[in-house]
């Protein structure tokens, strides 16, 4: 009787084990098999390269201790330039409350179309001349999102079709709101 005991003590005692040392060892095969796909909440793709506004010579009193949306505006703004500047405009009045920590910003290289802007010069929007360093350095197919202290942190692709200017305005509304609830500067 007393070697059933032991035997159901023993078995008892390795299903604990058991329990508390295969979560452990699946989560470690996991891990080092790539089993899962790694979670990023972003949308934008993050900058690997340092980028600043200073390194740009992007520094202008109304764009400090501001978020920034930047997009280099094209001397003409056909199709693609509208498309990429309305994205931008419903994401940036979609903030709501958050609207005033937030300034879009459109860099040119010569005058620019103010019919093809469709009004957004306006109280909201900040446009000024694009320098050489920034020209070199930021792609022109890109919409960059800069920081309060002036550090360029994400980009997203230009869109070219009706859906992906949707896509583009929830994806940097998305992630637009993160960064606005989390930040303690700006």
């Amino acid at each position: 009787m007393s070697s059933l005991r032991l035997l159901k003590s023993r078995a008892s005692m390795l299903l604990l084990l058991m329990v508390f040392i295969i979560p452990v060892v699946l989560a470690k095969l996991a891990l080092e098999n790539g089993w899962f796909t790694e979670a990023a909440t972003n949308r934008g793709t993050l900058l690997r390269e340092e980028l600043s506004l200073q390194s740009l010579n992007l520094s202008d009193a109304a764009l400090q201790k501001k978020w920034l949306v930047m997009y280099q505006v094209s001397n003409t703004c056909e199709q693609t330039c509208q498309q990429s500047l309305y994205g931008i405009n419903q994401a940036f009045t979609s903030l709501g409350r958050e609207i005033e920590r937030v300034v879009p910003v459109g860099l040119y290289t010569s005058e620019l179309n103010e019919q093809a802007l469709g009004g957004l010069k306006g109280k909201y929007w900040h446009f000024s001349q694009i320098t050489n360093e920034a020209r070199s350095r930021l792609k022109p197919s890109q919409v960059y999102v800069a920081d309060p202290l002036g550090n360029i942190i994400l980009q997203y692709p230009e869109p070219k079709t009706d859906q992906e200017v949707l896509d583009f305005g929830k994806a940097m509304l998305s992630d637009l709101r993160k960064l606005l609830k989390y930040s303690r500067i700006g």
